[in-house]
């Protein structure tokens, strides 16, 4: 009998925790990590149209603006500490990062699903102009890959939560840390992502708008986030706010967080 118990109490958790969560991380490695592989070629390739609605030039615009705003609406809202807090509410909060993941990753598979293209005008980089570009995208990816490696742990599908939670382990508070590509700028994942917006080898209108779409989202967002750090890690925060550059790492010596503490 004893034994029965055992086994009906182990596949009621398996029914009710595992394959959930097994779904959970499935989802965001699909949506999550597939739709930021693709969003790296959608942005060398230089935005190339999917799917051609057949509007005018102007009504691509504005719709491409559309789902440039919709995608940043999800983005943004969800990062927000009091989104986050409202949907504990209704979710696990060893889900939230992947739910996070998963939304972000479907926002993103729209936007380059239904991109439109503009061909009103279009200039093409070619000699050593076409190389230097070319260049800056790839460092600026070699770039990204180091700031990750910063992040210890770096979990951005909210798989690690999940994994942890399956484990019976309670999640460690985050601690303030400042690492590799930290010590010269606050927000390098933002500085090298316009970089990589803007190395581009083929200019067209509906490339003009994302670009400066894009950067407008990234400079607001970097300083909303900013106002969430100095919440999570108050003095800390601000101190590293004194002695590094926000977005652009214009010194040449980086910060040495150990010798300020």
């Amino acid at each position: 009998m004893k034994i029965e118990n055992q086994i009906s109490t182990n596949t009621s958790y398996m029914s009710k925790v595992c394959i959930p969560s097994y779904g959970m991380m499935a989802l965001s490695g699909l949506l999550g990590g597939v739709s930021f592989i693709l969003f790296g070629i959608f942005l060398y390739t230089g935005l190339p149209g999917q799917m051609d609605l057949g509007f005018n030039e102007q009504t691509n615009l504005y719709f491409n603006a559309l789902l440039c705003f919709l995608f940043f609406l999800q983005h943004s809202l969800m990062l927000r500490n009091g989104f986050r807090k409202w949907l504990s509410g209704f979710i696990s909060q060893n889900y939230r990062d992947a739910f996070f993941s998963i939304f972000s990753g479907l926002f993103l598979l729209i936007l380059m699903l239904f991109w439109q293209k503009s061909t009103a005008f279009q200039v093409e980089l070619d000699g050593t102009a076409y190389s230097l570009m070319r260049a800056l995208f790839f460092l600026s990816i070699i770039g990204i890959y180091f700031t990750f490696r910063s992040l210890r742990p770096f979990d951005p599908l909210g798989i690690r939560e999940i994994v942890i939670h399956l484990k019976g382990k309670a999640p460690k508070e985050p601690v303030f840390k400042v690492r590799g590509t930290y010590r010269w700028v606050r927000h390098p994942l933002y500085f090298f992502s316009l970089l990589i917006i803007w190395a581009q080898v083929s200019v067209t209108p509906d490339r003009l708008l994302f670009n400066g779409l894009w950067t407008a989202w990234i400079i607001i967002g970097t300083f909303l986030e900013e106002k969430d750090l100095i919440t999570s890690f108050g003095d800390a925060y601000r101190n590293y706010q004194r002695n590094v550059p926000m977005l652009i790492p214009y010194r040449l010596r980086p910060w040495n967080h150990n010798k300020q503490n």
